[in-house]
């Protein structure tokens, strides 16, 4: 059951990066035009936020099947520490980023407002989730995102 739902959060962050890169690039063509704020800004705006809430529960699943909130006191071990604290913590943080600008864009009135939330929180929350993805070219899975911590 583990191995199924790694594969599945691993090929959903695909799809989770590519809807944030849309939404993102409509909210900034939004901006630079004056664009009405159409359905088709919401429509993407919602599935990032649903994809990305979709891979948090996943990514809880893993986070408690994998026992990595055990791990919390074995900071010296590179891939404990990247896995039970910060991929899980700066995902949180870039997941309520996703989840703040959905909302605060749903309830701007103005289009500009709408767009320009939608571009400022979203490419916030890309830059984190880019840097905490767990790549396979990263030279070991767990170096630590801020070295020396």
């Amino acid at each position: 059951m583990y191995s199924a739902l790694n594969h599945t959060h691993s090929l959903l962050r695909w799809f989770a990066l590519i809807a944030i890169v849309i939404a993102i690039f409509r909210g900034f063509s939004g901006m630079r035009e004056s664009r009405v704020y159409t359905s088709i800004d919401k429509r993407w705006a919602l599935i990032t936020l649903i994809v990305f809430h979709l891979q948090l529960l996943i990514g809880l699943a893993l986070y408690f099947l994998g026992n990595w909130h055990t791990e919390l006191g074995n900071m010296k071990d590179p891939v404990a520490r990247f896995y039970s604290l910060e991929h899980a913590a700066v995902m949180v943080i870039a997941i309520a980023l996703v989840t703040l600008g959905y909302g605060k864009a749903k309830r701007a009135r103005i289009d500009l407002a709408k767009h320009r939330t939608t571009f400022s929180f979203y490419i916030i929350a890309l830059i984190l989730v880019i840097i905490s993805i767990p790549w396979p070219f990263r030279e070991a899975i767990g170096k630590p995102l801020f070295p020396g911590l």
